[in-house]
């Protein structure tokens, strides 16, 4: 087998992929580890040169697997992935420019320049060709709230666009999570609540949105009602010092002191070695 797998592996070196690649195939049970390495490599490096994806992700899963963690075989990964992911990007756009996915490929790439205006109307010539595809207008809603400064009317708009979407997708939970911020940056603390808690509901690994599902509770006074989803929120994302924050008001105010005082002071910790960034402004205080 050794033997078999160096000859594969030499063939594949001196450019005589197509040879090699049958046999770098079979090649991948060889005992020897560094010879095991030298096959992987090769693989993805024949499967690409012969425009054949699913070998190459073939021969990367099982480099991943072998050698899990290591760092050149994670850099192989991700240019591979990016070279794929771009041979693809190209084949869309010179077989389907015109189509939804043709004008959704490049609002991302628009998206991803920061060219705001642009990115929206790909978007809207996406919803043109396909008003019902799931995902754009949430999309759409994001990338108005994404300016600098959105006006109010970009937080309107946004917010019909999220409605759209729900419309069309009632599990997005991002959009749900985003209808809950804007609610709650209008003060409109049941609003909020009730957009968080469906996003919580549909993405149980959504801490963020049992952050503001539990923060609004806490607007609202509504103490004992707050401590299941930040109990969450702290479980899911424990470096969150906001979260720990708002807990330690819910445990305060249900008589729970032993309890505040404990995550108040896991709060403090956390904002000294800025672990999670600036808490809100009241964390300064302890909570009464």
């Amino acid at each position: 087998m050794d033997s078999s797998a160096q000859r594969a592996v030499s063939l594949a070196q001196s450019g005589h992929c197509k040879e090699a690649l049958p046999l770098l195939k079979q090649a991948r049970q060889v005992a020897d580890k560094d010879l095991k390495r030298s096959v992987g490599f090769a693989g993805v490096r024949c499967a690409m040169l012969a425009d054949q994806p699913e070998a190459a992700e073939t021969f990367l899963m099982f480099l991943n697997h072998e050698f899990p963690h290591d760092p050149e075989v994670l850099y192989l990964s991700v240019h591979t992935y990016s070279d794929l992911s771009s041979r693809a990007a190209a084949d869309l756009a010179s077989t389907a420019s015109g189509s939804a996915q043709g004008h959704e490929l490049h609002a991302e790439s628009l998206e991803t320049e920061g060219k705001w205006d642009e990115a929206a109307k790909e978007y809207r010539r996406v919803l043109q060709e396909d008003p019902r595809l799931p995902g754009i207008h949430f999309r759409l809603g994001r990338l108005l709230l994404s300016k600098s400064n959105p006006s109010e009317s970009d937080a309107e708009e946004a917010k019909k666009e999220m409605q759209q979407e729900l419309e069309i997708d009632p599990s997005n939970a991002g959009a749900e999570y985003v209808l809950g911020e804007i609610a709650k940056q209008n003060q409109q603390w049941d609003d909020a609540v009730l957009h968080f808690s469906h996003a919580a509901k549909l993405d149980a690994g959504f801490a963020d949105a049992f952050v503001g599902w539990g923060g609004s509770l806490v607007s609202l006074k509504k103490f004992s009602d707050a401590i299941a989803p930040l109990e969450t929120a702290v479980k899911l994302q424990a470096g969150n010092p906001a979260a720990h924050y708002m807990l330690a008001i819910a445990y305060a105010r249900t008589g729970r002191k032993e309890d505040g005082d404990r995550e108040f002071a896991i709060q403090k910790q956390l904002t000294q070695k800025g672990a999670a960034g600036e808490p809100p402004a009241e964390s300064q205080e302890k909570p009464n």
